[in-house]
């Protein structure tokens, strides 16, 4: 049985991108391709990821621009067939819809507050705040709009859960395993907690890639998250 993470192949090169793949495959459920990597090695980075892993794409563009553009964008990547495709749902309703009109295969998944800013970063950017009801708020929108996944901080999934209702999926960021540096995120919660208050999906980097041994931390984290379900 694979762990429900999504590792995040934010790698230095290519051929770096396949080997961990192929390292995480055996354990994790999604591999998630970002901007790093899509920026440098674009297609190849997609087909890469997935056909060393074996494992779904969530290809993680957080695309941000005036509906007719993300449309554009939308329709360039659809042949690729990702399972996941990220977009702002800060971009507004009209264009999250777009998205979904372009994507009927795939689950456009809106980001609600990035998990690297914290309550004074939302004042200073001008969104309403706490993170809290930002991330309800723009949940909310999203979906109304046809999203039917939704990226938040495990700070706020249990709400986020409570706003949108079971049949959307929760992606959460943010995710470390208990005593791993929290590097830029401000937001951050164990594996077994964010499972706890609702996530589906865990996106978890660096400490799985940045291991001496990225298998062995993929495993060590299926493992923890194994023991966490409920025996019958």
């Amino acid at each position: 049985m694979t762990a429900p993470v999504a590792v995040a192949l934010d790698a230095p090169d290519l051929a770096t991108l396949e080997r961990w793949a192929r390292a995480v495959g055996p354990y994790v459920s999604t591999v998630k391709v970002g901007l790093q990597s899509f920026l440098r090695d674009g297609l190849g980075a997609v087909r890469t990821a997935r056909d060393v892993s074996h494992r779904p794409v969530f290809l993680d563009l957080k695309l941000h621009d005036i509906p007719n553009t993300v449309a554009g964008a939308a329709r360039s990547v659809a042949h690729l067939e990702p399972a996941f495709l990220t977009v702002h749902a800060s971009g507004g309703a009209d264009m999250v819809r777009a998205a979904v009109h372009e994507l009927p295969s795939t689950q456009v998944t809106a980001v609600t507050v990035l998990t690297s800013l914290s309550g004074d970063d939302l004042d200073a950017v001008g969104l309403r705040g706490p993170a809290l009801d930002a991330a309800r708020r723009l949940a909310a929108l999203a979906v109304d709009a046809g999203a039917t996944a939704v990226v938040c901080s495990p700070h706020e999934v249990a709400a986020v859960r409570a706003e949108v209702g079971p049949d959307i999926v929760l992606i959460t960021p943010g995710v470390r395993p208990a005593g791993a540096a929290t590097g830029d995120q401000a937001r951050v919660a164990t594996p077994a907690q964010a499972l706890a208050d609702g996530a589906d999906l865990l996106v978890v980097g660096r400490p799985v890639t940045g291991a001496s041994d990225v298998a062995a931390a993929a495993r060590s984290l299926a493992a923890e998250l194994d023991a966490l379900q409920p025996r019958h």
